[in-house]
């Protein structure tokens, strides 16, 4: 019984970690977005996507259903945090591309009054030069200390 016990305890927090797609090579890594302040007009979606091929792809667009989707990067210049748009980005092969807080991530524009909560969802599709489009789900955490956009 003890040893049943402990083996459902250390499974446990697995779960949350095993939110994830796959496509041809590729493999999308806990999509998440941040909870935004009910007068929020944009959200922040991060994720990794790691190459498991031989063959480089790019990410040329990611969908959702706001008025704009955007990947951004993060570039400081003299103590100065500026966004930067990126067009597409690609995967090289054998390689992660991490979008995370402070770096590349997903800009969601456009929420008009309805902002991003904790236990959400929210749908988008990212479209890939070779391996095509998946559809995945972003889940709205909670913001912690530190992170954010």
């Amino acid at each position: 019984m003890k040893i049943a016990l402990t083996l459902a305890l250390a499974l446990i927090p697995t779960f949350g970690m095993a939110h994830g797609y796959k496509i041809g090579d590729l493999t999308i890594a806990h999509p998440v977005a941040r909870e935004t302040a009910a007068t929020a007009m944009t959200g922040a979606g991060y994720m990794t996507v790691t190459n498991t091929g031989e063959t480089d792809d790019v990410l040329l667009e990611i969908r959702a259903d706001f008025p704009r989707v955007m990947m951004h990067d993060t570039e400081t210049v003299d103590d100065i945090a500026t966004m930067v748009q990126l067009e597409s980005l690609v995967v090289r092969a054998g390689e992660t591309v991490t979008f995370a807080p402070g770096g590349k991530h997903v800009m969601f524009m456009g929420l008009n009054g309805d902002p991003f909560e904790e236990g959400e969802t929210v749908p988008a599709t990212l479209v890939f030069e070779n391996a095509g489009e998946i559809a995945i789900e972003f889940n709205v955490e909670k913001m912690t200390e530190g992170h954010g956009h």
